[in-house]
């Protein structure tokens, strides 16, 4: 079981010190939130820590189905440069958005923001496969203007192009999935946390009502062979949901 956190968690923090408790804890990966504060990263400084990589392309300010031109095309730019990152730092999978349909998009645009984003989504797998990078999609809360909450469309979409999900636990619970319909053979990376379903919360595990152990076994019946990233609040949160996998799994 490979297992790895997020430096969501530290995103306030410098980035080798989030990294160095990462390290600390004894968990084999960690991913790289590749935006601001973090958006320029030493790669010489990640290779001077034992540990292996994936990164988060950026989310904040970038929108890869923006019905505005300008807007998409420097989106697809940033998540292409996440790409490269990953190349370089040879990260076993890269993490992106869908998009969003901002207030006007979304009350009379929204089948044309769903073109924009499929049209994007296939450009940047193109990209990743060509440099051979595993490029994955992940499922959206349950949250206004947010695309691709339906974890079947999204499934859909990533068959069709021959490409992969990351499932986010606490995504499909707040939107109102179970634990079996959350399960999908294009699953190859994971984003862990707990909830209530009320609220995309990011709790440390066995903090909120999400059955984990339950998901867990389900995907490891199916084989599945990726990352599990524990993508919380703050480093507490990575020790208490480290420990509870440690005891749980």
């Amino acid at each position: 079981m490979k297992i790895g956190a997020s430096t969501l968690a530290g995103i306030e923090c410098n980035l080798e010190n989030i990294l160095e408790f990462i390290e600390s804890l004894g968990i084999e990966y960690a991913e790289i939130v590749h935006q601001y504060p973090h958006g320029n990263v030493d790669i010489e400084s990640l290779e001077s820590f034992n540990l292996k990589y994936t990164v988060h392309a950026p989310f904040m300010d970038v929108n890869i189905a923006a019905l505005q031109d300008k807007s998409r095309l420097n989106s697809i730019e940033q998540i292409k440069s996440s790409i490269d990152l990953a190349n370089k730092i040879d990260a076993e999978a890269v993490v992106v958005h869908p998009g969003l349909a901002t207030f006007l998009a979304n009350k009379y645009f929204l089948d044309r923001v769903y073109e924009l984003a499929n049209e994007s989504i296939e450009k940047i797998g193109d990209y990743g496969r060509n440099l051979g990078v595993l490029t994955t999609i992940e499922n959206m809360p349950a949250f206004d203007g947010m695309i691709y909450q339906d974890m079947n469309d999204l499934d859909e979409l990533l068959t069709s192009l021959d490409m992969y999900m990351t499932l986010d636990i606490g995504h499909a619970n707040h939107v109102g999935y179970t634990p079996d319909g959350m399960i999908f053979d294009s699953i190859k990376h994971i984003h862990m946390h707990d909830n209530f379903g009320d609220d995309d919360a990011h709790l440390a595990f066995g903090e909120g009502s999400i059955d984990l152990n339950d998901i867990v076994n389900r995907l490891e019946k199916k084989n599945y062979d990726g990352t599990y990233i524990i993508e919380v609040n703050d480093m507490d949160s990575i020790k208490k949901s480290y420990e509870y996998m440690k005891r749980n799994f």
